[in-house]
């Protein structure tokens, strides 16, 4: 069991002398010519088509289909309209049995509806992605999904963490850090904690001093622990968490367009030991 951790609090950079304007949102996967760019609400969908894969214990192959889909229905933003009453990320019709508009513009649910109907397709992880992605969205063009086939391999590597520390997001950090509502929507997404769960226990840790704040700890099993750091960078826009750590790496927001930098203070939380690695958000 690995151990992940929140920490709540901004962090402020010395002034220089020269200062420049920080670059708009943004995030990346993998670096050089092959790196792939997203916005801040695009990474956070993927990350959370991938929990909520991990929650039901589906294969990557279920995270490549719903990504092919949710690239050609909404480019992996969550819409409010569509074709007739089609809403959401994956443009589900309320009319057609998918559920309340309401329900279907939140990720989670749309998504869990996704893979339910995926799951009781016969052999849908043997057959091509366009064609199990169509056997669900029965949309008018089914081969339109064959397109996205590829982007949607890459970005499935990236969220589910097979390579370590290969999605970084950038923004301006400001006030303090909703910890309490980002480990509300990580426990809709990936599931309940317990023994057997991909996030096993949430602890606090007030060793750090006493003008320090409390952090954060998140027991998490080893397998899933870069899918949770992932999922962690690509909502921190939206939960104001400005710092993350895992593995003897930290992300920081105002420096994300760097990617994940060497932690220079590894110290782990509590008296755990640095090879079970902790996360840091805030």
């Amino acid at each position: 069991m690995l151990v992940l951790a929140l920490a709540g609090y901004t962090i402020y950079h010395s002034f220089r002398n020269v200062t420049s304007a920080p670059p708009p949102p943004g995030c990346q996967l993998g670096t050089g010519q092959q790196a792939i760019t997203l916005e801040t609400d695009q990474a956070a969908i993927a990350a959370t088509i991938a929990g909520v894969a991990a929650r039901h214990r589906l294969p990557r192959r279920a995270v490549v289909i719903a990504y092919a889909a949710a690239l050609q229905e909404s480019k992996l933003h969550n819409l409010d309209y569509g074709d007739r009453d089609s809403v959401g990320i994956f443009q589900q019709r309320p009319s057609q049995g998918w559920g309340p508009a309401a329900d279907l513009e939140d990720p989670v649910y749309a998504t869990t509806k996704f893979f339910a109907v995926l799951t009781q397709v016969p052999g849908y992880a043997r057959m091509p992605v366009y064609q199990a992605a169509q056997d669900v969205q029965h949309s008018a063009d089914g081969t339109a999904y064959k397109q996205w086939t590829y982007l949607a391999g890459q970005l499935a590597g990236y969220f589910t963490g097979a390579p370590p520390h290969g999605m970084s997001c950038w923004y301006t950090p400001a006030g303090k850090a909703d910890l309490t509502g980002a480990v509300r929507r990580m426990t809709q997404t990936f599931g309940p904690q317990g023994r057997n769960a991909i996030v096993v226990r949430i602890t606090q840790d007030r060793s750090a001093g006493k003008n320090q704040p409390a952090v954060t700890v998140l027991h998490v099993q080893p397998d899933a622990a870069w899918m949770v750091a992932t999922w962690l960078v690509a909502h921190a826009q939206t939960y104001g968490l400005s710092e993350v750590r895992y593995a003897g790496y930290a992300w920081k927001a105002a420096d994300g367009s760097m990617g994940w930098q060497r932690d220079s203070n590894p110290t782990p939380p509590s008296g755990k030991s640095a090879s079970q690695g902790s996360i840091a958000a805030g």
